[in-house]
Parts: C-alpha cells; sequence; structure tokens
C-alpha cells in the first residue's frame, strides 16, 4: 500500500484544505480544531520563513496521508513544540506515524532543538495517542486537571 511516498516541507496553497481533511478523517477532533489545523498552514503560507510554524507532509500519488505541525517554542531555549502529527486512519497501524514522527524529530534536532515537547486530552478518544507518544520514546512530565473542561485534562509530554 506504501508503494510512492513523498515527503516534503514546503507548503503550498491546497495545503491547507488538505490539512483539514486529514485532521477530520481521523474522526478525533472538534469542528474548531479541525479549523486552527488549516489555519496554522495558512498562517506559514502569509509569513513564509517569519511563520512559527513549520510542516512536514508526506503523501502517497500526490495525496495527503500525514503531517506534522511544529515549530519553536517562543521565548525558550532551543525547545520545540509538535502542535500536530495525524495520519488518515487507513494508513495507521503500518509505521507510518513512528516513521512521521521520527523524520520531524530530525529536523527539530537540525535546527538546534533540545527538547521536544507534545501535549493532548485526557479523554478516552485519546488513549492511542498517548500510548503513541510513550512508545516512541516521550514521558509524561505533566497534567493539568480540567484544562479543557470539566474532567478534561491537558497532559503534557517531552523528549530529550
Amino acid at each position: 500500500m506504501l508503494s510512492t511516498l513523498t515527503w516534503r516541507q514546503n507548503v503550498q496553497p491546497f495545503d491547507s484544505e488538505n490539512v483539514r481533511e486529514l485532521v477530520a478523517s481521523t474522526q478525533v477532533f472538534s469542528v474548531e480544531e479541525i479549523r486552527v489545523a488549516g489555519e496554522l498552514v495558512e498562517d506559514c503560507l502569509q509569513k513564509g520563513a517569519t511563520s512559527e510554524y513549520r510542516f512536514l507532509f508526506i503523501e502517497e500519488s500526490e495525496r495527503l496521508i500525514g503531517y506534522t505541525c511544529f515549530g519553536l517554542i517562543p521565548f525558550t531555549d532551543q525547545r520545540y513544540d509538535i502542535y500536530w502529527i495525524a495520519v488518515v486512519p487507513q494508513y495507521q497501524q503500518q509505521g507510518l506515524g513512528k516513521e512521521l514522527l521520527q523524520k520531524t524529530e530530525e529536523i527539530i534536532s537540525q535546527m538546534g532543538g533540545k527538547i521536544i515537547y507534545m501535549e493532548t486530552s485526557s479523554r478516552d478518544i485519546y488513549l492511542p495517542t498517548r500510548n503513541f507518544y510513550s512508545r516512541n520514546g516521550y514521558q509524561k512530565i505533566a497534567e493539568l486537571e480540567n484544562f479543557y473542561r470539566d474532567g478534561d485534562n491537558k497532559i503534557i509530554y517531552s523528549k530529550k
């Protein structure tokens, strides 16, 4: 199934809609989160090199099947956030997410990054996400109770 993979970092005008479609396909994110995922691409398109957001896209036969959005955390010394990582459902459980994460970590390292942070919700629907982070060497470093709403904690992971 993964015959012709293309990796790229340059953002194209069509990426905004493709990212929204990809994020929506996971059936995990809210309408507002899907909107924001596309807006981050638009920010990068508008601001170019001055945007806080960087991307890694993976395509098969010119179809977006996974991506990450990451960037230097403002006011920190070489600390990066991975804001988004998503793979379309039919390509999950094939090692693609792991490869996408590893390549993103390599890019962050080349950019001088020392520590990477990722965060997620404590809701049950995000258990596979939390397990994915742990399997890939991320340590749970904090949990902020009732952060998103009552009963929905923010869980923060990091990796050096």
